[in-house]
């Protein structure tokens, strides 16, 4: 137990944006593609706020929260408003953004996640749908001034909001919880749980009270955080910052602070705002909304398999530990990658092995999703059959599965495999464990004497020779015998 936990105890709660997958903003008809369309280019007079302007709610955008809301075993209010949060900054048009206040969707939820093979639950207080905001461009250093330039493409975006309790109590608890709630988003085809684009967002509410306390410490807002090591760094950095600034007799004040990765801190950005400084109220424009039970129910019976499914049935299915079965479906994309590889013919633990071990090195170093690599579930499962019929060894396997995942194209990289098959047959073999014995005599005499790890030299040796061609079972048997 660290120092920090003896004297303080870690308190965590996290603020997850999610934009929803629709076609069309929230509450007008212009696109939602942000990421590749020209500046300012899908924009109206509502996302504009322009007067005049009135919104229309996106049905399919709640119908996205309220499926992500039953996910997270959420309740669903029958009455529910949208409000206006007044606030102003550049990259809101409108000078407020339409959110959800007293009466969101949803309320009073729980996830459920594993920490090292220690189950925990959060809590979810709520999951609510506002508007997305635009994105500022900043011309050089920030605190330089040079320029700023905004693009209201991703205002009106659809973007829910997923609060939970604040029932964390590390870093470790703080970054599962991320882990599995993108893989949820991910199974339900609400987000991509893109985090680098920003699609999928986290702030992190950090305090620290004395341990035995049950009154909660100051709280500070951490922002600014895209991966899941990000996550768990600025966390880790501020329960360090946080506990040297109390032990030296100081105190915390609450405010928001943005994380630095690449200095590895957080950095003060402003005083923490209260709910009344937003002055919420009722939206004016829009409607109450009636939730009805039918439709609810409707929506419960068209939720997929979830996460927590799906790991028990590659554990009973596939025989898989639950340790590799919990690290495979935490991405949607690489549970799809598993299974269909073991579909098309490979082992179950075979094709684990694999996709969670080089392939996921490969991964990884480059900052890449399985579905963005040229590798296929075919390759991978002709390579493992390529394995397991003797054609090849494992080390040739490993070579070339690194060329093709360098490739655009991984086929003529597995052709060229076949055609270096492993050397088998008894007379090429024969002639090698000849070499062999022929060059290391001091060696041979050891193994005579009983040193089993001479053999292990001996049949090092022969692979050298083979240039790791040579089937390493069949050479130990061949050098045993001409030896003894």
């Amino acid at each position: 137990m660290s120092a920090v936990a003896t004297r303080y105890e870690v308190v965590v709660g996290l603020e997850v944006h999610a934009q929803v997958l629709t076609q069309s903003k929230m509450f007008c008809s212009c696109s939602t593609d942000y990421l590749t369309a020209p500046p300012n280019s899908h924009t109206c007079p509502v996302c504009l706020g322009l007067p005049g302007a009135l919104p229309v709610i996106n049905r399919r955008a709640v119908e996205g929260t309220i499926r992500t809301a039953l996910a997270l075993n959420c309740e669903i209010p029958e009455f529910s408003k949208f409000d206006r949060k007044n606030y102003f900054y550049p990259d809101l048009p409108k000078g407020y953004q339409i959110s959800q206040y007293d009466l969101p969707f949803s309320r009073n939820g729980h996830l459920e996640f594993d920490v090292k093979g220690e189950a925990r639950r959060c809590g979810i207080t709520r999951v609510h749908l506002e508007e997305d905001t635009g994105k500022l461009l900043h011309a050089g250093a920030i605190d330089q001034a040079q320029s700023s330039l905004v693009d209201f493409n991703r205002a009106g975006v659809p973007l829910m909001e997923i609060v939970s309790e604040p029932d964390l109590r590390s870093a470790d608890e703080a970054r599962q919880y991320v882990v599995e709630l993108r893989a949820i988003l991910q199974y339900l085809g609400i987000n991509n749980g893109d985090m680098e684009s920003g699609q999928l967002r986290c702030d992190a509410n950090v305090s620290l009270r004395p341990a035995g306390r049950a009154e909660l410490g100051t709280k500070v807002e951490i922002k600014n955080m895209n991966s899941f090591r990000a996550i768990h760094r600025a966390i880790e950095y501020e329960i360090g910052r946080q506990s040297e600034v109390l032990d030296s007799g100081g105190r915390l004040v609450q405010e928001t602070r943005g994380w630095n990765d690449a200095r590895g801190l957080t950095v003060s950005q402003r005083t923490k705002e209260f709910a009344e400084d937003y002055r919420y109220f009722p939206e004016p424009d829009l409607p109450p909304l009636e939730v009805s039970r039918k439709w609810v129910a409707e929506i419960r019976a068209s939720l997929p398999e979830l996460p927590a499914a799906r790991r028990l049935r590659f554990v009973t299915a596939y025989g898989l530990t639950p340790y590799d079965a919990s690290l495979l479906t935490s991405s949607k994309p690489m549970a799809g990658f598993f299974e269909e590889t073991v579909r098309l013919g490979a082992p179950a633990k075979a094709a684990a092995n694999w996709i969670l071990g080089d392939f996921s090195r490969l991964l990884n170093a480059d900052r890449k999703e399985i579905e963005q690599s040229s590798v296929k579930p075919a390759h991978v499962q002709e390579l493992i059959q390529l394995i397991d019929s003797g054609v090849i060894s494992g080390k040739m396997a490993k070579e070339t599965f690194e060329i093709m995942y360098r490739e655009h194209d991984p086929g003529p990289a597995l052709t060229a495999l076949k055609g270096s098959s492993q050397i088998s047959g008894d007379a090429e073999l024969e002639a090698i464990a000849d070499q062999v014995i022929a060059e290391n005599a001091q060696s041979v005499a050891d193994f005579k004497a009983g040193k089993e790890r001479a053999l292990k030299f001996l049949i090092g040796q022969g692979m050298k020779i083979s240039k790791g061609r040579a089937n390493p079972q069949r050479l130990e048997a061949s050098l045993r015998a001409k030896i003894t």
